[in-house]
């Protein structure tokens, strides 16, 4: 009789034992299948954000400000800000619209430029740039890097175009006779804020008075600029 009992016992218990391995089984099992469900999901939505982001037309008005400079110097950043290499400062407008990773960007900023003439003197030109950049913008979840270039207009404000008159050309679509330059550059977005680093390359000969030479000389405005902007109104 007893080892009738001794028989049922280890069959119950190896019911027992079976069914606990089988339930921590499943219950592991179950576990792996939730993360790897929970991950799944996070790339799908993750992809969605990005391809929304890339794909759905899209238009921003934002402010900017920034500095102009002479160089940039990748291995001692605080020597860009030394007074020699200090080129003058720009502030003003940007709108940027486009759809499927591409856009455009018309921007509108007084900038000051300062070059250092082979006397050793500087040479100060004050202007309204107007860049039509053209590019690309890869990122999603508030987060991009946008790269572009595009033609800048320079209406120079001096003796023979005053801030008013350069603002009136800009508006009625005046380019003739003013300066232009081509741009190329990187920015990058986090969330309504970007910082944008770009070189501008002139082709237009500006004439300025050497007084070292009592002459009328001409130079090409060559010179990066660093900005910080703002997006105000995105759609």
């Amino acid at each position: 009789m007893s080892g009738y009992f001794k028989k049922i016992s280890r069959f119950l218990w190896s019911k027992i034992h079976f069914k606990f391995i089988f339930t921590s089984y499943y219950c592991k099992l179950k576990h792996q299948i939730m993360k790897k469900t929970l991950l799944i999901l996070a790339i799908f939505i993750a992809s969605i954000g990005f391809a929304s982001a890339q794909v759905l037309p899209q238009f921003q008005i934002g402010l900017k400000g920034g500095m102009n400079f002479e160089s940039l110097n990748t291995n001692s950043a605080s020597s860009n800000f030394s007074s020699s290499n200090q080129a003058g400062y720009l502030a003003g407008v940007w709108l940027r619209f486009g759809a499927l990773g591409f856009n455009i960007q018309p921007e509108g900023y007084f900038s000051s430029k300062t070059i250092e003439l082979s006397s050793g003197e500087k040479q100060t030109f004050k202007s309204l740039d107007v860049p039509l950049l053209f590019g690309g913008k890869v990122g999603a979840l508030g987060f991009g890097v946008r790269f572009y270039a595009g033609p800048v207009a320079s209406f120079i404000i001096d003796k023979g175009q005053t801030f008013s008159d350069a603002a009136g050309d800009i508006t009625s679509l005046q380019f003739k006779n003013q300066s232009f330059a081509a741009t190329g550059g990187i920015g990058i977005d986090v969330k309504r804020f970007s910082l944008d680093v770009r070189y501008e390359h002139g082709y237009t000969d500006h004439p300025y008075f050497d007084p070292s030479t009592g002459t009328t000389q001409t130079t090409k405005l060559n010179m990066f600029n660093v900005t910080l902007g703002i997006s105000l109104v995105k759609l």
